[in-house]
């Protein structure tokens, strides 16, 4: 996957990057920012969404559609979609931008909305990525886990970044028996929960 990224899904990275570190060095309102995660993560998510069972691939929070990319090379590489949600409408443009100047459009579904909105639409979900307003993990992953298949992987962003908003979410999946949970130190810190 990552020895022939794209030239363009490689050129659209960058330009996110770029954008996203402006934003944070500029002073850029929180939520204006695109706050996307870092590299390194995004090559964690893709190994851990090629590995996934059979099902169905989501992502919550979109953003720009930087994570998205790192996702839709393991799409391509397992011949799989995944569907990706966004609330707000000025990143649901910048994100359509990206899945078009990238040319992953046909493994990508974005969905304009609030994405406990729609995952009861959802079943055998495979993975998902969890990546919002730190507050809303918990009502997601209450939709989310008795949604997925066996050996499902959620994987939820800034588990060490945000541990002081997070700490309470952490320790409930670390004790909920419907999983296994492992907080991975990578970059922001990854809670991985295998469905058992």
């Amino acid at each position: 996957m990552f020895h022939n990224i794209p030239n363009k899904i490689f050129d659209r990275m960058e330009s996110l990057q770029w954008l996203d570190a402006k934003g944070r060095a500029d002073g850029t309102e929180r939520f204006q920012r695109l706050r996307q995660i870092p590299p390194e993560t995004g090559k964690f998510l893709a190994i851990m969404a090629a590995a996934s069972p059979e099902g169905k691939m989501l992502e919550i929070g979109t953003s720009g559609g930087y994570s998205t990319l790192w996702l839709a090379l393991a799409c391509q590489a397992i011949n799989r979609k995944i569907t990706t949600f966004e609330i707000s409408k000025e990143k649901i443009e910048i994100a359509k931008e990206t899945f078009q100047a990238a040319d992953v459009e046909d493994v990508i579904e974005l969905i304009h909305g609030d994405a406990r909105d729609h995952i009861s639409n959802y079943t055998d979900i495979a993975f998902c990525f969890l990546d919002i307003e730190k507050e809303l993990y918990q009502d997601c992953y209450d939709l989310i886990v008795p949604r997925m298949v066996s050996g499902g992987l959620l994987v939820c962003d800034n588990a060490i970044s945000h541990k002081d908003v997070l700490q309470p979410f952490v320790d409930m999946a670390m004790k909920d028996e419907r999983v296994d949970a492992v907080v991975v130190p990578i970059e922001r810190g990854e809670l991985v929960c295998w469905k058992v």
